[in-house]
């Protein structure tokens, strides 16, 4: 069953089966498909509901923002007050949380999870299976490989949340874990498996369990387009 409150501006197209609470808008030419939640209301807000119907849901939303030429994919979950600027793709069962800011143009893998205020910048592309944290900041045009994973808590659980910064056109090979707190530079590359404990400075190559600098961004690039040039794998 659809289901568009009264008080969404739809510009796009929403397929069967979706679900749009609140004063949520959808810009021109974009795509919500079957079975996709926009505008589901945060934690504190649905302990207060007496009934639970789409109908009470739709009542206290707060809505979203879903920029124009998106692709939103089946199963997946945006919550209110979370905004996708235009030209935003996501794979199915992606979950994005109150608070969360995606930049232009930036494609989120699926099952990938911005599980809190997390702000991510242009031209990303954050691969499946991505944890991305309460308080981290990632910059834009950035890689995330499958699987990579951030955390906001040194000592868990505790209160003293820490978020990590991940600078402009960083590349995070898939597995890497990135320690709270820990600022990725600006061009630097963490590679694949890699466990960051401390700051990576600009256009730096770590990787090992702890990561350690191996090498430069030029020489990571070389040897990245002599393998494209070639043909190998």
């Amino acid at each position: 069953m659809t289901f568009v409150g009264g008080r969404a501006r739809i510009s796009g197209t929403v397929l069967p089966g979706a679900v749009v609470l609140g004063p949520t808008v959808v810009g021109e030419r974009s795509l919500i498909d079957s079975f996709a939640t926009l505008g589901y209301p945060r934690r504190s807000k649905l302990l207060e509901l007496k009934d639970g119907t789409l109908e009470e849901l739709d009542a206290v939303s707060a809505g979203c923002h879903i920029g124009s030429w998106c692709l939103i994919r089946r199963g997946c979950v945006i919550y209110e007050d979370v905004r996708l600027m235009d030209g935003v793709e996501l794979g199915h069962n992606v979950l994005i949380r109150s608070g969360s800011l995606v930049g232009t143009n930036t494609k989120i893998g699926t099952g990938s999870q911005l599980d809190g205020e997390v702000h991510v910048g242009d031209g990303c592309s954050i691969q499946s299976n991505v944890y991305l944290p309460h308080l981290t900041r990632v910059g834009s045009n950035v890689f995330i490989g499958p699987g990579a994973s951030v955390m906001n808590d040194r000592y868990p659980p505790s209160d003293r949340l820490e978020g990590v910064e991940i600078g402009d056109g960083a590349v995070i090979g898939s597995g890497a874990l990135l320690v709270a707190g820990v600022r990725i530079g600006r061009g630097a590359v963490v590679a694949a498996g890699a466990v960051v404990t401390r700051d990576v400075p600009e256009e730096a190559v770590v990787m090992g369990v702890p990561a350690r600098i191996v090498g430069s961004r030029s020489e990571y690039d070389a040897k990245r387009l002599g393998i494209l040039r070639s043909g190998r794998r």
